[in-house]
């Protein structure tokens, strides 16, 4: 059987774009040099792929940005605010995902949304009466020819129409139906074009096959196809799909007129049995997603042998492809930097490069009459017999205490009116009370002290000294800014989620293992490997210190049990309920000791609530429930005078803003500066009584706010909320922005506030 990916992790293996990008928005380098270092990185991507045995390499994943916004430029679905900026192709991909400000002229960046069930983000293209819908770029043919120069017959890959159109948002006279008619021929003459220059395939992703679809969006799906067949672009395509099964168009897969279909056997379970009981359409190549892209341990090869064994009893072998389940995009890039990692972890983890040998691997046993024998086979179920031996991997204690909880459930006492009043007593807050999320920007003086803190060449006091000197600049900058509730700053963070996990029992850490969460954005998630226990207070200390610089309240900063499950690689030989169950304990004890401490503020971020929610409705009770219920065990025990925050962004609330509303946090921040219009219409199909802070300012553009455009999302968000409710705070943590940039947009979210308080005074 043949081997592919789906997708390569761009960033480099040592996060070589994300530096070169920045060093380009700093202008420290050319557009040219940044544009050589993109062309050198591919090459090594592709290398890659044929030194790993891949035989079908991809091309075009590659994207400085995002690959959805690639593929919007690419046929011109850009709304009017951009179409004045030059067309150069860096200038307006960057200016589209950061927002763009220059000789006068401003334009707010599109807004960002989690691709799927992943931490990635992607960017939300956007389409208007004046967008010019037609090839517009060359793009993936530009690479594909790269390739080839150097060696390489590649796939070409792009966002597939459906999906582009599903994810896009229109406004006034646009509709997904009108686009479409430009954006089909649009595909066709790229088709054609990639044909004429060599390609044998091009690889449409359409993971939206994996959502819900009524018959109007299955019918509109097929439409797409057909008329796509109809232009006879000159190439064969490969239909991918990721994330979950299509078992809703399964039944229409022989009538698309493509050459193969990807789907995934990792967590769309119920692709398999549909194949099984439905056959496979017999003039199709089968990619078969049997190795998973998301997670970092190693494929279990008796489990994955009897997939393709089930298979391969409705098709040959020669028309089975053996793929990973998504984009390898979500996984680092390689174990061979790991060097502190003991031998044992290492033998049970496989990232990027690793996942592509156990294709090669999978590819051979399957040829083999007896698989069970062979030494690879041997080999890899003792990785499995070694990993049950890992100390840490169970401890009785904490199951003792877990298997008490299950099918229980926390409510806290008394309601949430009632809190509001002994909170208010206690806190004496303005009306519109300001706040920030929690980290303040991480500089590189910063961070060059935890390096050389954790490198050993800086002692610990000195390190706790620089800690507490930074603390306290934040606690009296925000002071004398005039903000009402303050934070510490996060100066001792590296990670949101990373930070905790080097705190508690259950994680192991790596040191070069970095993930893209969107641009140059990248995160090193800890990975939950064993039962989770918390040896000592975390935060207290720090709080205690913070909480001494002011006469203000200071918030207590944690990291909620959803988040740091959702944003960790998670073990796998457990259910995902018993992790959550542990993590809640260890934050409620984490609450209780900040609670002793005096603290009246606690902040729980869930700021990945949405992000694993179940792409089919059908099954989001479950999750939903579970996630609730792990919320109120972190908060069961909390006093009514002890204000429960949670911070979550970049999600579409208002489909689950029951379930939020059932989390019981007394105030919630969540991000709305790049889509206040769309919050105010899901808060008044779903009304919200609780205290809410959406974000009026958007953290991840380097634009700095004015005080008016502030003020115009709070009217808007004042259109459908309470006075009495509304707090003022940005969308997310300022860890990534300048101090300049952070100073600068907080003092005009104060002056707005001031003047807020003013107009609404009587």
């Amino acid at each position: 059987m043949k081997t592919t990916i789906i997708g390569y992790p761009r960033i480099g293996c040592g996060r070589e774009l994300k530096k070169a990008t920045e060093n380009y928005f700093q202008n420290k380098i050319s557009p040219e040099n940044l544009n050589e270092q993109a062309k050198s990185l591919r090459k090594i991507h592709w290398e890659k792929q044929i030194s790993k045995g891949i035989d079908l390499p991809v091309s075009n994943d590659f994207s400085f940005y995002d690959t959805l916004l690639d593929t919007a430029l690419l046929f011109g679905l850009i709304p009017e605010r951009f179409t004045v900026l030059p067309q150069d192709p860096l200038i307006r991909t960057f200016a589209m995902a950061r927002g763009y400000k220059k000789d006068g002229y401003q334009a707010s960046a599109l807004a960002m949304k989690k691709w799927f069930t992943t931490n990635y983000h992607y960017m939300v293209p956007e389409v208007d009466e004046s967008s010019s819908i037609g090839l517009s770029g060359h793009k993936p043919l530009t690479e594909f020819r790269e390739a080839l120069s150097a060696g390489f017959l590649t796939r070409p890959m792009l966002t597939g129409p459906y999906t582009l159109l599903r994810l896009t948002r229109f406004s006034g006279e646009t509709s997904a139906v009108k686009c479409a008619q430009r954006l089909i021929p649009a595909y066709a003459q790229l088709l054609s074009a990639l044909g004429a220059a060599g390609a044998k395939w091009v690889q449409l992703d359409e993971p939206c096959l994996c959502l819900d679809m009524d018959a109007s969006e299955k019918a509109f799906f097929h439409s797409l196809y057909q008329r796509l067949g109809e232009k006879n672009p000159g190439v064969k395509i490969q239909l991918q799909t990721a994330f979950g099964d299509i078992t809703q168009v399964y039944d229409s897969l022989s009538s698309l007129p493509v050459q193969a279909i990807g789907l995934d056997f990792v967590e769309g379970q119920g692709n398999l049995l549909k194949l099984e009981s439905d056959g496979f359409p017999e003039d199709k190549i089968l990619v078969a997603g049997i190795v998973n892209g998301r997670n970092v341990w190693r494929n279990n090869y008796k489990k994955s042998l009897d997939i393709i064994s089930r298979i391969s009893k409705h098709l040959p072998a020669e028309r089975i492809w053996l793929s990973p389940s998504c984009s390898l995009l979500h996984l680092p890039y390689s174990l061979g930097p790991e060097t502190g990692l003991s031998p044992e972890l290492r033998d049970i983890l496989a990232f990027a490069e690793e996942k592509m040998e156990e294709l090669g691997e999978l590819s051979i046993l399957s040829a083999e009459n007896k698989p069970e024998n062979h030494p690879i086979f041997l080999r890899n179920q003792q990785r499995f017999e070694q990993a049950e031996k890992i100390p840490g991997r169970i401890l009785p204690e904490v199951r003792n205490r877990t298997s008490f909880l299950r099918d229980q459930s926390f409510l806290r006492m008394p309601d949430a009116e009632a809190r509001k009043s002994c909170q208010q007593n206690r806190l004496n807050l303005p009306p519109f009370p300001t706040t920030s999320i929690g980290s303040f920007p991480q500089t590189a003086e910063i961070r060059a002290m935890r390096r050389l803190y954790r490198k050993g060449e800086v002692k610990l006091s000195e390190y706790e000294a620089f800690l507490r000197k930074r603390t306290e600049e934040c606690v009296k900058l925000q002071d004398d800014m005039g903000l009402d509730v303050l934070v510490h700053g996060e100066f001792e963070r590296n990670d949101m989620v990373e930070y905790f996990g080097e705190q508690l029992d259950g994680f192991i850490f790596t040191e070069n293992a970095w993930v893209q969460s969107y641009g140059t954005r990248c995160v090193k998630p800890p990975i939950l490997m064993g039962d989770v226990r918390r040896p000592c207070p975390m935060t207290v200390d720090t709080w205690r210190f913070a909480a001494g610089c002011t006469k203000k309240p200071v918030k207590g900063m944690l990291t909620g049990p959803v988040t740091i499950l959702n944003w960790s690689f998670v073990r796998d030989d457990v259910e995902n309920t018993e992790c959550l169950l542990q993590l809640a304990l260890a934050i409620r004890e984490e609450v209780l000791d900040l609670e002793a401490a005096g603290c009246a503020i606690i902040q729980i971020d869930e700021a990945a609530l949405r992000e694993k929610l179940p792409l089919k409705k059908k099954d989001w009770k479950s999750y939903l429930d579970n996630a609730v219920n792990a919320f109120h065990l972190c908060h069961d025990g909390v006093r009514p005078d002890t204000q429960i925050h949670t911070h979550m962004c970049y999600s579409e609330f208002g489909d689950i803003l029951e379930a939020i509303d059932a989390m019981d946090a007394d105030v919630i921040t969540i991000e709305a500066a790049r889509s206040a219009l769309t919050l105010v219409d899901q808060l008044k199909k779903t009304p919200y009584a609780r205290d809410i802070g959406p974000g009026v300012y958007d953290i991840h553009s380097p634009l700095i706010p004015g005080e008016e455009d502030i003020l115009l999302r709070l009217d808007t968000l004042l259109s459908t909320l309470e006075p009495e409710q509304l707090w003022i705070n940005p969308d997310c943590g300022l860890k990534t922005r300048s101090p300049k940039e952070a100073e600068e947009s907080l003092k005009a979210m104060v002056n707005a506030a001031k003047k807020l308080r003013e107009k609404y005074r009587s």
